[in-house]
């Protein structure tokens, strides 16, 4: 199936994609095929080889991990219009992380056989892979320096505003609506639902969001924002 408007569309308000000169654009609409993914169905396992790299249109897919005791963690909600699965295209390794859809999905997936062939004719195209992992890197430090030296208040203000943000891959924040339960949230967070559960209802009482069932409404993005950006002293 491929792209639609719509489709299109989405993809300007992917900041990656916006700035990508226009021949790599050309490639990705040309090569792309629409994919689609019922609950908790796998895009792809860790251990996988590399197919292609994937974006988000509608729905959201998990990136976490299940070690063998069945414990799972979550690294990221991916949701429109992220991109995903680029890590083994630069270290030609197997797949890191399980990608999971956790509700109906469409995916848009660009071929390995595409994305190489392109990359083979082009090589000044690999600066934008690049762009695209660092991206992810940056946000893993980010993580890194909350884990280190934010109260877990802050760090949840931390990750919800990442989340609103697409993990830096939106030119707007065009929703104040998370689709994920308190669970996923404590799984991110590496601590209890219950703590997850106490610092929501706080946020709720100062107004910042109004929580629902697996459901969080950001109310006000500008104290959330204060919230998430300040270093505990």
């Amino acid at each position: 199936m491929t792209l639609e408007l719509e489709d299109l569309q989405q993809l300007a308000n992917n900041r990656w994609y916006s700035e990508l000169p226009p021949p790599f654009q050309q490639s990705i609409v040309q090569h792309a095929r629409v994919q689609h993914y019922e609950k908790d169905q796998a895009i792809f396992y860790s251990g996988d080889r590399f197919d292609g790299i994937y974006a988000v249109l509608e729905g959201a897919v998990r990136l976490g991990y299940v070690d063998i005791e069945g414990t799972e963690s979550i690294a990221a909600i991916v949701e429109p219009i992220m991109w995903f699965g680029e890590i083994s295209l630069i270290d030609q390794q197997p797949r890191s992380h399980d990608a999971i859809a956790i509700q109906k999905t469409r995916i848009l997936h660009i071929p390995d056989a595409a994305i190489h062939t392109l990359l083979a004719v082009q090589p000044q195209f690999w600066f934008h892979i690049a762009q695209l992992t660092s991206q992810k890197l940056r946000m893993a430090f980010l993580e890194l320096i909350s884990i280190q030296t934010q109260t877990i208040r802050q760090r949840l203000a931390l990750r919800l505003m990442l989340i609103l943000q697409g993990y830096g891959n939106h030119i707007l924040i065009e929703k104040n609506v998370i689709q994920l339960s308190q669970e996923q949230l404590a799984q991110m967070l590496t601590c209890s639902r219950q703590t997850i559960n106490q610092e929501l209802q706080a946020l709720e009482k100062l107004g910042v969001l109004k929580l629902a069932f697996k459901k969080i409404e950001i109310i006000d993005q500008e104290h959330l924002h204060r919230l998430a950006y300040t270093l505990h002293s």
